[in-house]
């Protein structure tokens, strides 16, 4: 396919710009999303066996249910029964703070039933390693708030509106030669054309999924614009999403239905799908909802890892659904199919792996782009790089790399202090924001070369380090520490080991590149510092 050489000149421009500006965030988006698609495990991992409370059988579940409501007027409000999760208690609700808020104080309750029938209850401060992941993967990291959502959204939300021009014009650039270097990976033909091959390939073959992810990112992020744009312009007093007129029989906790009958409800609306979880809310007020999280492996779900059912709690009338869409508008069916496909919640347990990988190349995406553009920036001067190109290559290393060595830390010493802190979700925070800013600092006070060369080891040492840790809480248990008790926590710890290699991977190609590679790159460091450096590591 022939293209004009001055349009190809300007996709490639679109392409390269629209990716720098954007590519350090998303970086920190993908990188952290991937890492949610496995967020019940990763919240597992970071807290001990011993806050689960035993499982009972489905059959005891009004028993337990009929005990707490007796004996716990922060239960009346509203309660949740976890079915299917083997991490979770069989019953749980907040003694102080709601799951619809992020807050580093939360105190929960947990329930379950002994051998004899007894009630057994605990309270907790649950982790919140999990969640903080995800507003990382949302947020960037980025504080404050805009409006009732954080201000973070909107910043990713228009970097993902850049990274759809990048992704187009990449492709439109790439036409002319696809056929021919789709599947070349030229090493022969220097380090540089490599890694551009590489970072072709992996832009190629995942473009259906960048593209998604691009879209439905700045669906989540201006949805609220878009609905009062589409109110205003199409549906006027009409309402966009209809509601049904609300219940107002008056209702006591005497007549809440038994739980097999809302399992036999369910079984009756859904046949396919299993029930994972209930959540009763608002038990006490007009707006009483009952929540089920329901589970096919073999369907297009909408939500994280479920699609919703919603019930009135006494009534068992449906309120709304994720599952059917059928007698929606075209706006509902469409918002329920973004949700899914960027959730990634469909295929089992093979799709959200697939989508984990498909997370990490985008971080590679952007990382390998940042410095492909550095690369070429270097062969069109004719003397030392500039200052802009040096401050691009630290923000590159120091933000995206200072990123994911802050989370290893966080992750590896929230383990540690577990047993020694009141509330471990401080200690995370403050450990991601500290070790981030301190290796963003370093990287620009000491270039991008120096700061790859310390910060790559130390991924590679922290994330080694987690397996090791639970081998130590085999060998010494007295040090407060747990070793994995599932398949689930036991997968954190092998990835961690298989991010471990891939980190010092890369450290041996930057050292390689520093110390062999051309002196005139922002990858190489001055005569003297390497001198010493050769010195140090022979």
């Amino acid at each position: 396919m022939k293209v004009r050489s001055d349009v190809l000149r300007v996709y490639q421009s679109i392409h390269i710009w629209t990716g720098i500006i954007a590519g350090i965030l998303l970086f920190i988006g993908f990188y952290a999303g991937s890492l949610t698609m496995f967020k019940g495990a990763i919240e597992a991992w970071s807290m001990p066996p011993s806050v689960t409370l035993p499982r009972v059988s489905a059959d005891k579940l009004d028993d337990l249910v009929s005990q707490v409501l007796a004996q716990d007027d922060k239960a009346k409000i509203g309660f949740s029964l976890h079915l299917n999760d083997e991490h979770q208690s069989p019953m749980t609700w907040y003694q102080q703070g709601s799951e619809r808020e992020l807050s580093m104080s939360h105190q929960l309750w947990h329930a379950s039933l002994d051998e004899n029938g007894q009630l057994l209850t605990q309270l907790s401060t649950p982790s919140e390693l999990a969640e903080l992941i995800d507003q990382l993967h949302r947020t960037a990291g980025i504080a404050g708030e805009v409006g009732h959502d954080q201000a973070g959204v909107y910043v990713l939300g228009v970097a993902a509106f850049l990274y759809f021009l990048a992704l187009v014009s990449g492709v439109i650039f790439l036409l002319p030669t696809l056929t021919k270097s789709f599947f070349a990976l030229r090493k022969d033909k220097g380090e540089s054309r490599f890694w551009l091959d590489a970072h072709n390939l992996v832009g190629i073959t995942s473009l259906p999924f960048h593209l998604v992810i691009s879209l439905t990112v700045i669906v989540f992020a201006f949805h609220d614009q878009l609905y009062d744009g589409l109110k205003h312009a199409v549906y006027g007093e009409k309402p966009l999403f209809a509601q049904p007129a609300p219940d107002k029989t008056p209702y006591t906790l005497a007549d809440l239905p038994k739980v097999t009958t809302v399992l036999a409800k369910v079984q009756e609306i859904t046949p396919d799908y299993q029930v994972n979880e209930m959540t009763f809310m608002n038990l006490d007020n007009s707006r009483a909802t009952l929540r089920l999280g329901l589970y096919n492996p073999n369907g297009f779900m909408r939500g994280p890892v479920t699609d919703f059912l919603y019930l009135h709690p006494y009534s068992l009338k449906v309120s709304n659904s994720t599952i059917d869409q059928s007698d929606k508008g075209i706006w509902a069916r469409t918002v329920a199919v973004f949700f899914g496909l960027h959730f990634g919640s469909y295929g089992g347990d093979l799709g959200r792996w697939v989508y984990f990988l498909l997370g990490l190349s985008g971080a590679f995406l952007f990382y390998s782009g940042n410095l492909l553009w550095l690369e070429k920036r270097r062969k069109k001067q004719s003397s030392e790089q500039t200052r802009a190109c040096r401050l691009m290559a630290s923000a590159t290393v120091g933000i995206c790399l200072g990123s994911v060595a802050a989370l290893a830390v966080s992750m590896l010493l929230g383990k540690w202090l577990y047993a020694h802190v009141s509330n471990i979700n401080h200690i995370y925070l403050w450990l991601y924001y500290l070790v981030f800013t301190v290796l963003v600092a370093y990287a620009f006070w000491r270039g991008a070369a120096k700061a790859a060369l310390l910060i790559l080891p130390l991924c590679a040492l922290v994330t080694l380090a987690m397996p090791m840790t639970s081998l130590v809480a085999v060998l010494a248990p007295s040090l407060g520490l747990w070793a994995p008790y599932s398949a689930a926590t036991l997968g954190v710890d092998l990835v961690a080991l298989a991010f471990s290699g891939g980190f010092y991977y890369c450290y041996r190609l930057t050292r390689q590149r520093v110390f062999y590679g051309p002196q005139d790159s922002v990858w190489a460091m001055p005569t003297k510092a390497l001198s010493l450096e050769s010195v140090l590591t022979r």
